[in-house]
């Protein structure tokens, strides 16, 4: 297992876990969205590859933030793992290198969003340290 961040000519390295969490998003979609729209944002793009399978397996994408009710902190938007992969630890092991980068830039702490019917997550999230400290909510326009 390595973990490594990807560049923007490596985005694409990222849809198979992606898909399985944005299955709206076609691969192209994906690639122009992340390098286009969110990385002039801030936005960073994490890989977990898995050695069995030769390729990633699993990602994690987040943004510094600073605001008046957080503080400085990072937001981790998207964290998944392709289904063959999980339970062999690359969330885990994203969500471990997700706080040493956090505490390298400074931040107060790490904001993890995840879909309320994704409950395997919530799982993890509460097993690594996570807490439930707000909710989220969402109108649509």
């Amino acid at each position: 297992m390595k973990i490594e961040e990807l560049e923007a000519d490596r985005t694409w390295l990222a849809f198979d876990p992606m898909r399985q969490l944005r299955p709206h998003l076609t691969s192209t979609g994906f690639v122009r969205l992340v390098n286009e729209v969110q990385r002039p944002e801030g936005y960073r793009l994490i890989a977990s590859w898995d050695g069995e399978l030769g390729r990633v397996a699993s990602a994690l994408g987040f943004r510094q933030v600073t605001s008046l009710a957080s503080g400085r902190h990072l937001a981790v938007d998207d964290l998944t793992t392709i289904l063959v992969a999980r339970g062999r630890g690359h969330a885990t092991r994203l969500l471990a290198w997700a706080d040493r980068e956090a505490r390298r830039l400074g931040c107060e702490h790490i904001q993890l969003g995840i879909d309320t019917h994704r409950h395997e997550a919530h799982r993890l999230a509460l097993r690594t340290g996570y807490a439930i400290s707000t909710f989220g909510l969402t109108r649509r326009l």
